[in-house]
């Protein structure tokens, strides 16, 4: 509206503000919002002006206000007759504050008759609601502005001196105006004026005169009153009637009846507080009178005395009479004395006594009622007078009196004032005269003393004053026989000794010794004596208490326990107010279970006695609940289980249990009556014994308790009588705390087996019986039933009203379901409790939607607050849809919600919890989400959408909350900044596409969102808030997120500008560098005092660590190129981790030592040049494996995984640095003793597990591989990792010397072996063995370490149990050979190490091993002549990877012929065979390429893929051609062809190479004659037929020849690179083709050489015919001749050297080297032969 006054803030926004529950809570800033509305508040009720012509013209001409809103204006303006400009105002404060639609239907329900009528009654009501808190803000500023414990009493204090002058006369006015008022009609104000709405508006007539009046009265509490004011108030008091002759009385009904009566009691309170008794009471004793204001006022004092001899009628007028009398009585005690004992009398006659006692009843408890407490101090300067000035027997009944007198002493201060006082004077004449009939009468005393109990020092006055009594008053009808008494019996005296209880024994008697004078005085009673005898009153207590025990089951019990229950009251003060005393009364203390077992069981109980008893264990209990509890447990009092509690079923149906006397007493004499004394004492008994956290034995015996509470009293407890208001909401506000407290019980003494414990018990309670609906009812209250309880509330406000407490209530029932169901063990039913909370009801009445509207509520914030906390928990574990449950009420609730949201007076918590509530909705409730984002498509391109923010949009929120600018207001504090980036984060995180897509392109969001992170946070040691650390956290979870989601050139440009400044700006090396001063922090701090902010750490650690990978793959993106950068992440992320780790006994410090190991982890493998410049990484990386060794060996197995790896990978990197490192011997240690150990634990688990497995079970087979899960054998396990380590170590290690010392230390070796055998024996732990075996395999090369392994038993280990590892099929086929990639860990391959260990073992030890290398090869036989055979079936690479090992093993082997021919002389045979028919396949599927190539993909489809480095794509080759990609299929398909050739002719030259052994030496056989030839067999037959691919054709000389051609066709393949063929082009460098030439050669060579031996061998054989050696010949030498032609071209070209100068002895005819200069050793060989044979 253009007139700025009409955007003013609401009064009820005004008095939550003054409170300090809003986000304004700086002094600063409410002594703004004071300056600013001072002059409102100064006008009180005037403020709301009446309507005018003016204003409704000036409404008329203002723009800024929409016509419908200006017409409702109007309309509201007739209703409530205000002022036109300010309906409007009411108007637009109820929309923004209070409308529950949503701005769309305001519109139709303006237009529509009956909406817009029902919301103008909910306007009037919005309007009385702002006039109270209008007037509560005053009654605010004069409660506290002189409470030097408040935090504003100085802006208050300002704000009343300014109002000060000008406060009484308006307010003055204003109650004369409301009690002259006319009461409205529908004629005036409309015919919405119906008589309801007149009541309503006179109620409230009646309240805001209330609040006036109290006002009036606070403020003459600290401001003098004139005596023309006191005349003035007088009269129009008495012309009012004190609230009793209202105008309007005919519509008093009864419900304002304690609204008239209050008006009463302040209309009395203020001219008693006028008159300034106080003040009087001091002049009168400083005997300075003619200083009070009314001692020189004559003329007004007459008058007030002719008013005053009129009053009479109404009990509001006695005690202004009573201060009257005592005003004019003292100031001039001859003027007017019958006038004053006239009034006097008047004021008696009218009870003024017990009036004041229901005066101050009525005006509520003193908590925190500042009304209540100054009313009181006013009464009790009057009493203290009233007592100094007139004889107590004038002033009638002594117990009104002390009623009175103990109502007063309960306002907080007044105790202590009075123990100042002298006794003969005011208050402590009272007590004198009470101590006077002690303990004739008791109860006067004790109550006066209870009174004067209020804090610790009153507390030990009360018990000297008790402990040391001198007078024992006794009233006798006649004359004792044993006293002597003067003539005239005034004086006795005794004559005996006498013990004063007849049935007390000892300690608890008192003994009144001879001799004793009493003086006696005759009333209407007898003789009263009063004994002059001292005694402690506490032995009397004792004895008091111990004669009820006597008297329990007679008709006295009744009397005695009258005497005996003040007693208990004072106790119970006592120890509750002063606990060091509780040790000199335990004689009572002890008493009360006596007491509470007996009167429990008598048969009519005293139900008030019992109930003190309860109160006094109280106390008692939250001091000491074991001892309580253990004497508790006999007096049958509480309910008890008959027999043992074993399981929930048996708990809950309550078999077995007693109700103890409790529950009869409750069902047999509190439910009829409607009194519940012991319910609630029982109920707060029981709280604080599970409070107590006594231990899971004695929680067991409450277990009882609790289930009477949830099964009788929680499920009907609504349902009893009641006889007094308010205690039903009470039972049920302490039912709910005591299950709570249950509920919030650390969890440490719970879960021992299957019995219940207190906690299950509740949990399971609540989720399935009635007792859950019970608390659902509670919750389902609403808000507006709450609203309707607090409006009907008398008093202004107080913490005590029916309205807190059904406040209190719904909060616990709101907390105790959110526990239950966070308890709640996870099962796959829906709990009752659940389906309840979740059900759907019909018109928006199901539970979801009343919680939801609790939003609405806005006296209490923490009840939104808690109801959406409960929403959130529902929405995360309820299968329900948030948003259906609310109907067509969703949009009006997203309303209030986001109006919370933006308010910025609004309490900060509701606000996070708004937002924690939509960060949880984002990722599990997807409609309510839409609903909050409220995104509206914008009309773009066809196909195109495009998204943009509505007009109720929580995004615009958010975006303002994290606005850079907004930063450090008050309205924007950082735990909401925290919370507004977690709901962005859950957006990023739930990949909410359109709503990324707007925030992404919003002006400045990325700078906004990114500034946190370039700010110079508090040192560790320095943070106060740690929600800074969470935000930060978050700032880069979502830049990482983006980063990784994003395609590096769509991301925007803003953000990779704040990343180039991040960059640039060095905040990687700073955020490296805190993040580093985290872990250090809390690694320091853990051990002094535990930290503060871990998870805040934790959380901060984990973000960072999500960058730091992300820059390994996407640096360019994240500016994260400098290597001088990357070094210092490093090293920080290598200290941090030390230091976390170096504090083993830590268990947070493990936690973050884990996760900067993990990163550790990964930044070793991607920065692998940075790390390579690093310093030394393995020193600090051994002393952390040193630590991590200590540590808790469950909590630290992943973290030992990762140092282990990260151990491996710097050694892989940096090796030793080219020299010793000095950690080898203590790292070697280390690792040698873990595997020692993890091998031994390895043996045990599959023990065990075999164990398991062997237990005959009639489940299905496959439950039997369910058992595995028991092993811990993983690939990444700290057992494997660890042997993996040792393996590099040992590799670094190059001569062995240092871990021969460790081994002979640590048996490591032997526990290795062990476990490795009973692996493969249960065919088990398949990753521990390829990695011991691997580490066998280094140990091996070395001769020390191959003697070490042997000597260990390695054979024994792994001979015969390998056999278990494969299986041979029967009929020899070769199914045994896997298709699977060669790869991945397996058990073929273990046998294919096993092998090669064998064969590295022979060839490193020879002859030592001999004899072991032949037990193998005997017992695998059958697998290695099936290998030899399978090549010709399957050409998978695994399967030519076993043969390659095998012929490799046979190869070493093959060196040890004759021992071999000696042991084995069938299976040398069967060998020899194999490997020539191996020779032939080789060559032919060398040969046929395309045979091959036909081969693979039939058989092998998957042989293409499985190329170690074929595809990277796991695309099968049929999907990749249908995509379109040809090409690359062939390029794979030559690639997978390429290496399965190279496999072949490794195998090829292998078997050649054993065969070299297997034939006589070629030097030898030429030039030797008498060489035995049957020593060696002949391998090749007669033929020079090319080879066939056919198992029947025997391999022949063709056989080599055909091998020769194709290795030398190969090789000019290789020297031409002609892609088409082999495609060599894909070889990956030059070095692998050397590699191939290198190869060919060598299999050339030996072909050469095998052929040549072997044709010599058939050339001496007499048994082969002539005719075929002569064909022989010619073959061989025409053969021969072509090859050495086609060889001696290709040298001249410059071929491979040979890599077999080592392995051929190349023996040459003398002649050959001259002839024949620079040509090939093997050539000149092949060419003497041609010229042996053609000779």
């Amino acid at each position: 509206m253009a007139d700025s006054e009409m955007y003013v803030r609401s009064s009820r926004e005004l008095w939550t503000i003054l409170l300090g529950r809003s986000a304004l809570r700086e002094p600063a800033q409410i002594e703004e919002e004071l300056d600013r509305n001072w002059e409102r508040l100064l006008q009180g009720l005037c403020y709301y002006k009446t309507p005018s012509s003016s204003a409704a013209e000036k409404l008329k001409a203002d723009k800024g206000v929409a016509q419908p809103l200006k017409d409702f204006g109007l309309r509201i303006s007739k209703l409530l007759g205000l002022d036109q400009q300010q309906s409007v105002q009411i108007l637009q404060c109820y929309l923004q504050e209070d409308y529950r639609g949503t701005r769309n239907t305001l519109k139709d329900v303006l237009q529509d008759e009956r909406p817009s009528q029902a919301l103008l009654l909910k306007i009037a009501d919005y309007y009385y609601e702002e006039r109270v808190c209008h007037l509560r803000c005053v009654l605010l500023l004069l409660t506290y502005f002189q409470d030097e414990r408040h935090p504003y009493r100085v802006e208050y204090s300002n704000c009343v001196n300014k109002l000060e002058k000008d406060l009484v006369t308006n307010y003055q006015k204003q109650f004369e105006t409301l009690f002259k008022a006319e009461s409205p009609t529908w004629e005036t104000h409309g015919n919405l004026m119906t008589e309801r709405q007149v009541s309503r508006w006179f109620l409230q007539c009646l309240r805001e005169q209330s609040l006036l009046l109290e006002i009036l009265f606070l403020y003459y509490a600290y401001f003098e009153m004139g005596p023309g004011d006191l005349l003035s108030f007088t009269k129009m008091f008495k012309e009012q009637g004190f609230g009793l002759r209202q105008t309007n009385r005919h519509l008093v009904d009864k419900s304002m009846d304690a609204l008239v009566d209050r008006i009463g009691y302040f209309s009395c309170l203020i001219l008693v507080e006028g008159m300034d008794i106080d003040f009087l009471h001091k002049c009168a004793l400083e005997d300075r009178t003619e200083q009070h204001q009314f001692s020189n006022t004559p003329a007004i004092s007459k008058e007030m005395d002719q008013m005053l001899l009129t009053f009479g009628d109404i009990p509001h007028h006695g005690p202004v009479l009573l201060a009257w009398v005592l005003l004019r009585h003292t100031l001039s005690p001859d003027e007017s004395s019958p006038v004053i004992r006239r009034i006097g009398n008047t004021s008696l006659q009218l009870g003024v006594f017990q009036y004041l006692t229901t005066m101050l009843q009525g005006l509520g408890g003193t908590g925190n009622n500042c009304t209540a407490s100054t009313a009181r101090m006013c009464i009790y300067g009057l009493l203290s007078f009233v007592m100094t000035s007139f004889e107590e027997e004038t002033l009638g009944s002594q117990q009104h009196l002390i009623n009175a007198a103990c109502e007063v002493l309960s306002a907080p201060s007044l105790a202590e004032l009075f123990w100042e006082t002298k006794p003969t004077m005011g208050l402590g004449m009272i007590l004198d005269s009470a101590m006077g009939m002690f303990p004739h009468k008791t109860g006067l005393l004790l109550q006066l003393l209870t009174a004067l109990l209020s804090d610790k020092s009153t507390a030990k006055k009360v018990y000297i004053f008790l402990d040391k009594m001198s007078f024992y008053t006794e009233v006798y009808k006649t004359k004792p026989n044993d006293v002597i008494s003067r003539d005239d019996e005034t004086l006795w005296r005794r004559q005996a000794p006498k013990l004063l209880y007849p049935l007390g024994l000892g300690q608890t008697n008192l003994r009144m010794p001879q001799g004793v004078l009493g003086q006696v005085a005759v009333g209407e009673q007898g003789y009263v004596v009063r004994w002059d005898y001292s005694y402690s009153a506490w032995i009397l207590f004792t004895c008091e208490i111990e004669m009820l025990l006597h008297v329990v089951s007679t008709a006295d019990v009744i009397l005695h326990c009258e005497r005996v229950k003040p007693i208990l009251d004072l106790v119970h003060k006592m120890i509750s107010t002063d606990w060091t005393v509780s040790d000199c009364l335990l004689p009572l203390t002890s008493r009360i279970y006596m007491l509470l077992q007996r009167l429990t069981s008598v048969i009519n109980p005293p139900v008030d006695v019992i109930a003190s008893c309860a109160n006094c264990l109280i106390v008692l209990a939250a001091r000491m609940p074991g001892k309580v509890w253990s004497s508790l447990h006999h007096t049958g009092f509480l309910p008890f289980a008959s027999s043992p509690l074993t399981n929930m079923a048996q708990s809950i149906s309550a078999e077995g249990m007693k109700a103890g006397n409790y529950g009869n007493l409750l069902v047999l004499i509190e439910q009829p009556r409607g009194e519940y004394a012991v319910t609630i004492a029982f109920l707060r008994l029981v709280t604080t014994l599970v409070k107590g956290q006594l231990g899971s034995t004695q929680d067991k015996g409450l277990i009882p308790c609790v289930l009477l509470v949830l099964k009788e009293m929680l499920p009907t407890y609504h349902k009893w009588r009641y006889n007094t208001h308010g205690v039903r909401e009470r039972i049920g506000c302490l039912i709910l705390e005591l299950v709570h407290a249950i509920l919030n019980l650390s969890p440490e003494g719970e879960a021992s087996g299957s019995t219940p414990t207190l906690q299950s018990l509740c949990i399971y309670s609540l989720a399935n019986t009635e007792a859950g609906q019970a608390v659902v009812n509670i919750m389902g209250v609403g808000v507006d039933t709450i609203d309707v309880v607090l409006a009907a509330q008398p008093s202004s406000g107080g913490s005590e009203g029916p309205g807190q407490i059904l406040i209190q209530t719904v909060k616990l029932a709101f907390s105790v379901t959110n526990n239950v169901i966070r308890l709640k063990p996870p099962s796959s039913a829906v709990s009752p409790l659940e389906q309840a909370l979740t059900q759907h009801g019909g018109h928006g009445s199901n539970l979801i939607a009343v919680l939801a509207k609790y939003i609405y509520h806005k006296h209490d914030p923490a009840l939104p607050r808690l109801a959406i906390q409960l929403l959130k928990r529902l929405a995360t574990v309820a299968p329900m849809s948030v948003y259906a449950c609310l109907g067509g009420d969703a949009a009006a609730i997203r309303d209030a919600f986001l109006t919370r949201l933006q308010s910025r007076t609004e309490d900060m918590r509701i606000k996070v919890m708004i937002l924690e509530f939509l960060t949880v909705a984002v990722e599990t409730q997807p409609g309510l989400i839409e609903l909050f984002l409220n995104l509206e498509v914008k009309d773009g391109a066809e196909g195109s959408k495009e998204f943009l923010l509505g007009e109720w949009s929580c995004l615009q929120v958010v975006l303002d909350l994290i606005d850079s600018r907004q930063q450090g207001k008050y309205w924007c504090p950082p735990l909401l900044h925290r919370a507004a980036l977690a709901f962005l984060h859950a957006l990023w995180q739930d990949r909410r596409d359109s709503a990324i897509s707007v925030l992404r392109t919003k002006e400045r969001f990325w700078e906004n969102l990114t500034t946190p992170l370039f700010g110079i946070l508090p040192s560790p040691s320095d943070i106060t808030e740690p929600c800074v650390l969470e935000t930060c956290a978050f700032v880069m979870k979502i830049i990482g997120l983006e980063i990784y989601y994003v395609v590096s050139g769509s991301l925007e440009r803003s953000l990779k500008d704040a990343l180039q400044k991040f960059s640039s700006g060095r905040r990687y090396e700073y955020w490296s560098q805190y993040v580093k001063s985290l872990v250090v922090h809390v690694a320091e701090t853990e051990e002094e005092e535990g930290v503060h902010s871990f998870s805040e750490t934790q959380m901060v650690i984990s973000a960072w660590r999500m960058l730091l990978i992300l820059s390994t793959s996407h640096s360019h993106v994240m500016q994260l190129k400098e290597d001088s950068a990357r070094l210092k992440l490093f090293m920080d992320v290598l200290d941090g981790t030390k230091a976390a780790l170096l504090v083993p006994m830590s268990v947070p410090c493990l936690r973050l030592g884990s996760m900067m190991a993990t990163l550790l982890l990964i930044l070793l493998k991607q920065w692998r040049s940075v790390v390579a410049t690093a310093p030394d990484v393995l020193a600090p990386l051994s002393l952390i494996l040193e630590s991590v060794l200590q540590a808790d060996q469950q909590l630290m197995e992943s973290t030992k995984a990762k140092v282990f790896s990260a151990l491996i990978s710097a050694l892989q990197i940096q090796g030793l640095n080219g020299g010793e490192i000095s950690q080898l011997p203590q790292l070697l240690l280390c690792v040698c003793e873990t595997v020692q150990d993890e091998a031994l634990a390895l043996i045990d688990s599959t023990r065990h597990a075999a164990q398991v497995r062997d237990v005959p079970d009639d489940k299905d087979s496959m439950e039997t591989d369910a058992v595995r899960s028991v092993q811990k054998d993983q690939r990444d396990g700290v057992c494997v990792l660890a042997l993996h380590l040792a393996k590099e170590l040992c590799r670094a290690d190059e001569d062995g010397e240092h871990w021969v010392l460790v081994m002979r230390k640590i048996p490591a070796l032997h526990s290795i072996l062990s476990a490795l055998e009973l692996s493969l024996r249960s065919k088990q732990n398949l990753y521990f063995t390829e990695a011991a075996l691997h580490l066998l395999l280094t140990l091996a090369r070395t001769p020390q370490g191959a003697a070490a392994v042997a000597g260990a038993g390695v054979i024994q280990s792994i001979c015969l149990p390998l056999l278990s590892v494969y299986e041979v099929p029967s009929n020899g086929a070769s199914q045994g050979f896997s298709r699977k990639s060669q790869d991945a860990p397996c058990w073929p391959g273990v046998y294919r190490l096993s092998m090669s260990l064998m064969e590295i073992l022979l060839k490193t030890l020879r002859y030592n091993f001999i004899n072991e290398a032949l037990d193998f090869v005997g017992v695998h036989q059958e697998r290695i002549l099936q290998c030899l055979n399978a090549v010709r079936t399957v050409q998978s690479l695994v399967c030519l990877d076993e043969a390659d090992h095998t012929v490799g093993f046979l190869l070493q082997l093959s060196r040890f012929c004759k021992e071999w021919q000696f042991h084995l002389p069938h299976l040398l045979r069967d060998v020899q065979i194999n490997l020539c028919y191996l020779c032939q396949t080789c060559t032919y599927l060398l040969h046929s390429r395309n045979m091959l190539h036909h081969y693979l993909q039939a058989k092998n489809g998957e042989a293409l893929a499985s190329g170690p480095r074929a595809q990277r794509d796991p695309q099968t080759p049929s999907k990749a051609a249908a995509e379109g990609g040809g090409g690359e299929r062939e390029e794979a398909e030559q690639k997978a062809l390429l290496v399965v050739q190279c496999s072949l002719l490794k195998i090829l030259s292998k078997t050649l190479a054993t065969l070299q052994h297997f034939t006589p030496d070629c030097c030898q056989i030429i030039l030797d004659q008498c060489m035995d030839l049957a020593e060696y067999r002949t391998l090749f037959v007669l033929s020079f037929t090319t080879s066939a691919f056919d198992a029947d054709v025997a391999p022949s000389f063709g056989t080599l020849l055909a091998t020769i051609n194709v290795a030398l066709s190969m090789l000019g393949e290789v020297e031409k690179k002609e892609p088409a063929s082999l495609s060599v082009a894909s070889l990956a460098s030059s070095e692998e083709t050397q590699a191939l030439k290198s190869l060919l050669m060598f299999t050339m060579e030996n072909c050469f050489y095998v052929l040549i031996s072997q044709a010599v061998r058939c050339l001496k054989d007499p048994s082969i015919a002539p005719r075929d050696k002569q064909r022989l010949k010619q073959e061989l030498g025409s053969e021969l001749s072509t090859l050495l032609s086609s060889l001696s071209r290709h040298f001249r070209r410059g071929a491979p050297s040979s890599p077999s100068s080592s392995l051929l002895p190349s023996p040459q005819p003398p002649g050959a080297k001259s002839s024949h200069e620079g040509q090939e050793p093997f050539i000149q060989l092949v060419q003497a032969f041609v010229r042996h044979i053609q000779r």
